[in-house]
């Protein structure tokens, strides 16, 4: 697959919408072989295909980073946590689980409120739906969860005083990552788990490119 023809629209879409449940790659395989891309063209390709393909260990990555960095703050540590909620469930995959995880916990002590946190119905016209259909976190839009939790992560934030400080840690796991796209030298097996099978099923628009 030729990833200089994917735009960061498509990769972006993309990682928002893949299964985010599989386990991360091993650590022998993360850190196994570093080269420097050729070219430009080698760069942005090899970017790509790193971002999707070890998504899992930078996002884990980036998270450690943000925790080592308050470990004697246990505001900034839940905030963390808060934050990495709110952007984990904008993938729709992990939406979806963490919706049924909850609504499943509810049903054990009440199965009268559960019922009423199933997503609302999508009408149907011809076999097919009437409008995209939006996502839902136990019947409630998935907008609201991600506003609960962004804004009770930053008043955490500020109440632990360490807004400089995760602003610092955040950079640098994202450089950390770029870091490690950039010189991680694509394996055959990454190139054939990132193919059309796996990716067509994620990238919007994937058949008119």
């Amino acid at each position: 697959m030729d990833w200089g023809n994917v735009t960061a629209e498509d990769l972006i879409n993309a990682l928002r919408e893949v299964d985010w449940s599989s386990p991360p790659r091993p650590l022998s395989e993360f850190f196994s072989r570093f080269t420097i891309p050729r070219s430009y063209a080698k760069w942005n390709s090899r970017i790509k295909c790193n971002l999707y393909y070890y998504r899992t260990n930078y996002f884990i990555m980036i998270v450690v980073i943000l925790a080592l960095g308050f470990l004697r703050r246990p505001f900034a540590i839940v905030a963390a946590i808060l934050t990495a909620l709110s952007i984990a469930i904008l993938n729709d995959s992990f939406a979806g689980s963490f919706s049924e995880k909850v609504t499943r916990s509810v049903r054990q002590m009440s199965p009268h409120l559960a019922a009423k946190m199933r997503p609302p119905h999508t009408p149907v016209i011809r076999g097919r739906p009437s409008a995209k259909r939006a996502t839902y976190i136990c019947g409630q839009p998935r907008w609201m969860f991600v506003l609960i939790f962004s804004t009770a992560g930053l008043i955490l934030w500020f109440l632990s005083c360490g807004l400089l400080t995760v602003l610092w840690a955040f950079v640098i796991g994202l450089f950390a990552t770029i870091l490690h796209a950039s010189f991680r030298t694509p394996n055959l097996k990454a190139r054939l788990n990132t193919f059309r099978e796996e990716f067509r099923a994620v990238w919007r628009n994937y058949s008119e490119l």
